[in-house]
Formats: C-alpha cells, structure tokens, sequence
C-alpha cells in the first residue's frame, strides 16, 4: 500500500515538474524582453569635436523602434468603447488565428467568436479587472486565459496567454490521479469492509482484551487510510481545477446553519456546544455548494476536535464590505504563532499529540484550494490557549 502511494506522490511531482518548466520558459523569455528593453550602456564622451557631434546627434530623430507590446510573448489588445479593438501586437494576432495584421478595426465577436466572452468584457468596470479562459482555433482548440483590465473608460487591455500546454499537464495529472484512485480504493474497500467483519466478530468471541484492541487499531488506521487516499485525490483534483462547479446561488448563512447541523452529533459526543448565528439579509454568493460546505464542515470538525469539554463552537456568517464572511470560533488549544503560516500547507499538522482524534493534515489545504477557487480569502486568527477563530470570505454575488 505505501509503494502506491508513493507512486502517486511521485507522478504528482513530475506532472508539478512540468508545469514548472514551462513556466520557467516564460520567465527566461520576460527576462530577455527585459534584456532588449534596458537602455544600452554609454560610453563617456570625450571632449573636443566628437563630443560636439555626439551632442549634435541628440537632436537628430531616432529610428522607429518595436513597441513594447510588439515584443511581449504574451497577446495585447486595446479594446475601445464601440467593442472595437482599437490596437494588437502580433502575438495576438496568432493567438487569435489571424496570418496578419488584421484584428484592429475588428469588434470582440469577430476576434473571439465568442458572444459570452464579449459580454464579460464589456461588464469590466472602470480599474477592474476580469479573468477567465477561451477555447481558440481549428481543429484541436487551445486554451487562452484572458486577463481584461479597464485602465480608461474608452480602454480596455486585454492580455491573451497560452496555456495549452498546462491544460494538458493538468489533464494528464487528473487521468493519472483518476486510475490511481480506481486502482488504491477497490483494496481499501475490501480491507475496511474486512476489518469491520472482524471487529464485529471480536465482540461475540472469547478474546483477549489485547486481541480486541489490536483489531480496533486495524479497522481504526484502515479508515485513516481510506480517508486519506480519498482526500488526497479530492485535493488533487481541485489543484487541478476539476471539481468546482460555480454555478450556484449560495445562502452562505444558511449553508453554515446547515453544515453544522450535520456535526451536531458529534459535537454532542464530544461534550462541545454549536452555536450558529446568521446576519439577516445576506447577499447571496456565486460558487459550488457542495465544496463551500465542505469547507465549513471541515473547519467545524477541528474545532470541535481541538475544543475541550463543555467548551463551545461558534459558527457566524456575516456581511464584510462587497463580501461575505462565515467565521467557525473555538476557545480550544490554539495554534502556536510559528504555525499558523503553514497550517494551510497539505499534510502539516500543528501538534499531533493535542489532537482528540486523528486527521490527515488535508483539509485545511483542501479548505483554502475551494475558496481561493471561489475569489474569496481564508485566514486564521488564534492564541495558544485561547481559542482559534478561522475566517473565509466569499465575494457577493451582483
């Protein structure tokens, strides 16, 4: 079982590996453009004619020189206020399947083929900003991410990238993480469903108190496995972009409620109180809802499990400027300062011994990867002793 996991770790760093490189290339070719930009170095002058002819030269006219956006790898379009593209460098021209220089003049749909992108560009208020993605070309399409920033009323630029060939990483990594998946958890689920059996079993025969608890360990550390394997190809997935679903309009106060009703129970059986509150009148939030559940139901879990007896779990949804906020406080163990930067890293656990119960160290990495998909930001506030307040912000739906 550890030689498969190993290999899933392996063949996650290679795909990792990859889109490294290919960013790497990117970054050689900004550091040459940089290179091209940076004026030449000059030697001084020196004095008598020459230097009476080099300053004559300061006024004779330069010859015409590349633009900056002609130089960049990336695509670079002026969009005017008609949705006419007032100005293109050449690599959007190619991006966008065009031989030569003829997208100026164009409008949006022409250039795109794309009405709904059209109509996103066009909602850009002035000095904000769009991202999303563009399927482009004949035959197999390629990926562009379209970066859209209004700097004027009457312009807008647009930056085209190429991320075909990420896309294909990605794809690759989510085939890889789906056999892997396929292949770990047919065992599993015979290994579970075997120990379960047998700890059944162990109740009606006449065994050692030693037998017993060694069979308890088993079926214990079998669902441990089970629960990390499945949480490690969910996060994989949402690294890669897979799984969120932003489709939903999401009561983020009612969600909440929901979520922690499920963990009432075992609240309850850990001698811990839920309290939920929700500020009236929420606007809702555009995402997944079975992911930002997830995600409350997650940071919900650790405090209960990091909470002591007759401690209490307060779970508060509010309005935050253009956003809105669930806050999932605990009066527990808190978290050392030192940690708190690292506890949204996968597989970093702050401190196994204080722990009531085990975990994976994946959630709160799971956690952070569905909200920052979401446009939104997750924080922890906490003292050592005092308690932890996690805090996640999704923006509000217009």
């Amino acid at each position: 079982m550890e030689g498969l996991l190993w290999i899933a770790v392996i063949g996650l760093a290679a795909a990792l590996a990859a889109a490294l490189l290919v960013m790497r290339r990117r970054a050689d070719e900004l550091d040459r453009i940089t290179s091209a930009l940076a004026p030449a170095p000059q030697a001084p002058a020196a004095p008598g004619p020459v230097a009476d002819r080099d300053s004559a030269a300061v006024d004779r006219p330069l010859a015409p020189a590349a633009t900056t956006d002609e130089l960049l790898p990336v695509g670079v379009l002026h969009v005017g206020p008609d949705h006419r593209i007032t100005a293109a460098n050449p690599r959007a021209e190619a991006l966008l399947g065009n031989s030569g220089p003829g997208l100026a003049g164009r409008s949006v749909m022409e250039a795109f083929l794309d009405a709904r992108l059209e109509a996103q560009l066009d909602g850009v208020p002035l000095g904000g900003a769009l991202t999303t993605e563009h399927r482009a070309g004949t035959g197999e399409p390629g990926s562009l991410l379209v970066r859209a920033h209004r700097l004027a009323p009457d312009d807008l630029v647009v930056i085209l990238e190429d991320v075909t060939e990420l896309r294909r990483l990605q794809q690759i990594r989510t085939e890889f993480i789906d056999n892997l998946g396929h292949e770990l958890r047919t065992p599993l689920s015979t290994v579970t469903l075997l120990a379960e059996t047998l700890a059944r079993e162990a109740e009606l025969a006449d065994l050692s108190p030693r037998m017993r608890d060694r069979i308890a360990r088993i079926e214990e550390e079998t669902g441990y496995l089970a629960q990390m394997v499945n949480e490690m190809l969910d996060l994989a997935r949402i690294e890669g972009g897979s799984l969120l679903r932003l489709e939903d309009d999401i009561d983020l106060g009612r969600l909440a409620a929901a979520s922690a009703e499920r963990l009432r129970l075992f609240a309850e059986r850990n001698a811990v109180t839920l309290v939920v509150e929700a500020e009236p009148g929420l606007p809702t939030v555009r995402g997944d809802e079975a992911r930002l559940g997830q995600v409350v139901v997650n940071l919900v879990h650790n405090a209960v499990k990091f909470s002591p007896d007759g401690g209490e779990v307060r779970v508060t949804a509010r309005r935050d400027g253009a956003a809105v906020a669930v806050s999932v406080a605990d009066h527990g163990i808190g978290i050392r300062k030192a940690d708190q930067a690292r506890i949204f890293e996968r597989f970093y656990k702050a401190d196994r011994a204080r722990v009531r119960g085990g975990g994976t160290g994946l959630g709160l990495a799971i956690a952070r990867h569905v909200v920052e998909g979401h446009g939104g930001g997750i924080g922890v506030a906490s003292e050592e002793c005092r308690g932890s307040t996690f805090t996640f912000t999704i923006p509000a739906h217009a």
